[in-house]
């Protein structure tokens, strides 16, 4: 089971509350601004002394609070309380100046009381509604690390550009098995290496979807539990790769709480981003290359476009997997020379993400097993797959996709590994990347799971089926999957 830290590193003042999603300073404005509000209702005698008290601690946390970066959703909450303020200080004011003090009549007082009070409430709604991401800590034996690095490969020209120049370039993140650092350390920026890279795509995946950028700002304030160049776990064993694939429009980081369970247990995981396809990708020279992918409109057109670009992410993943071999041999000097075991390889991903998986592992018999994340199975399905291969879907039904069953079943169906499709009860597409801990617990959007379900689940079955296979732990497959949803075990087709 994982451990909840107490909350999202972005200040220590702006620690986030858990279950209230907001930081102390914001809880104190919204208690603060509602006492503002009852005080035109309480005993005559008390209301100078709590009118005072509540309007001093308003503007502290108030000012707390800007200072550290104002959140949208503490805007209606300040909105109600300078709406409150001067009917709540107005007759403070007439009292001094020996004024007869001036009171709103209680039927006209009422009304207002309550627009105000609505306003205020609307901030906590917001914040539970789209909170800072709160990353549940990893439950493994070792501490994370993390760092980015940036590959070309020189034998592929960038087929997104017509420059004959360009040349296929991808980002990628490791997360590693990590000596534990010291209490205090700062960890590592979600979404990105920096404050204004993770802004930069936090906007762009909002865009995406067709958000506004400012709902989800409170992402890019997040920090996960992984340290940037923590120094790699030191007893000098050899951990097995798993590369990981993000959906369409998805980015390197979107499985951030899985990628950081798995490191703990002692995986070493390699997420792409894959560029024109991800949101957007920010270069090492500042450089930042935003999608160019998108819907025709036209399901049948959709379908070849999309095993077109799964095509494109297959080939990262081999090159990204080449890349680690060289990594592993000493090629280049690295923290992580003669520590990866790339003779235990898996291959993953997220929707899109997952197809490519498919994809790879068909194409690449350097990946032992295949982990599909809610992803149709874009392109051919020859030739058949030959690894272990793990399918976890949201439940697949006609009015899902009356293609997406048959054609899973006929990918995992065909191959000559056994393959394990686990349909997770109350899971939604998104509940298979980090969406359930910041977006609104809407079942159609994030399923029924919960925030810290809904992760805890899916790296809970992925680590199951990743420890028998890479790591031969003993235990049936069969027998253990079922406790995270309901199991459909596809045999080996006996060949003639």
């Amino acid at each position: 089971m994982w451990r909840r830290m107490p909350g999202a590193e972005y200040g220590r003042v702006n620690e986030i509350i858990p279950g209230l999603n907001m930081s102390l300073p914001e809880v104190l404005a919204v208690l603060s601004a509602v006492v503002l509000v009852v005080a035109r209702w309480i005993p005559p005698a008390a209301r100078p002394r709590v009118t005072i008290a509540a309007g001093a601690l308003l503007l502290l946390s108030a000012t707390v609070v800007s200072a550290a970066g104002i959140r949208w959703q503490v805007v209606p909450v300040l909105a109600g309380a300078a709406l409150a303020l001067p009917f709540a200080v107005s007759p403070l004011l007439r009292r001094r100046t020996a004024r007869p003090a001036w009171r709103a009549r209680w039927w006209l007082a009422l009304p207002g009381s309550a627009v105000c009070i609505g306003l205020i409430s609307c901030g906590p709604v917001a914040a539970w509604a789209f909170p800072v991401p709160v990353f549940p800590e990893p439950s493994g034996d070792f501490a994370v690390g993390t760092r980015v690095v940036q590959w070309t490969d020189p034998r592929r020209p960038e087929t997104f550009t017509a420059d004959p120049d360009d040349l296929r370039t991808v980002v990628v993140q490791l997360w590693y098995p990590a000596r534990k650092s010291p209490a205090g350390t700062q960890r590592a920026q979600y979404l990105g290496r920096t404050e204004q890279e993770a802004r930069t795509v936090s906007d762009a995946l909002a865009h995406g979807v067709g958000l506004p950028g400012f709902l989800i700002d409170g992402v890019p304030r997040a920090r996960t539990h992984a340290v940037v160049d923590a120094p790699v776990e030191g007893t000098g064993g050899r951990f097995p790769v798993v590369l990981f694939s993000p959906g369409s429009g998805g980015v390197r980081t979107q499985n951030t709480a899985w990628a950081e369970e798995l490191a703990s247990h002692g995986y070493v995981v390699a997420a792409l981003d894959h560029p024109y396809d991800s949101s957007a990708v920010v270069l090492a020279d500042g450089r930042t290359i935003t999608t160019e992918i998108s819907s025709s409109g036209d399901r049948d057109k959709d379908e070849e476009l999309a095993a077109g670009w799964t095509a494109v992410r297959t080939a990262d993943l081999g090159f990204v997997l080449t890349r680690l071999e060289g990594l592993d041999r000493g090629e280049t000097a690295d923290p992580l020379n003669g520590r990866l075991d790339t003779g235990r390889a898996a291959v993953t991903g997220h929707s899109m993400g997952g197809a490519a998986a498919l994809q790879a592992a068909r194409n690449d018999r350097r990946f032992d097993a295949v982990v599909d994340l809610d992803g149709y199975p874009h392109g051919p399905t020859s030739p058949s797959l030959t690894q272990p291969a793990l399918a976890l879907t949201q439940a697949v039904t006609p009015g899902t996709d009356s293609r997406y069953l048959p054609r899973l079943t006929e990918a995992l169906g065909s191959a000559t590994a056994t393959s394990y499709r686990l349909t997770v009860p109350g899971a939604a597409h998104l509940t298979f990347m980090d969406g359930p801990l910041y977006l609104p617990p809407v079942p159609a959007i994030v399923g029924s799971l919960g925030r810290t379900e809904s992760p805890r689940i899916v790296a809970a079955a992925t680590l199951a089926f990743l420890d028998t296979v890479l790591k031969e732990k003993p235990g049936d497959l069969a027998g253990v999957l079922p406790a995270y949803g309901d199991l459909t075990v596809h045999r080996p087709v006996q060949r003639p």
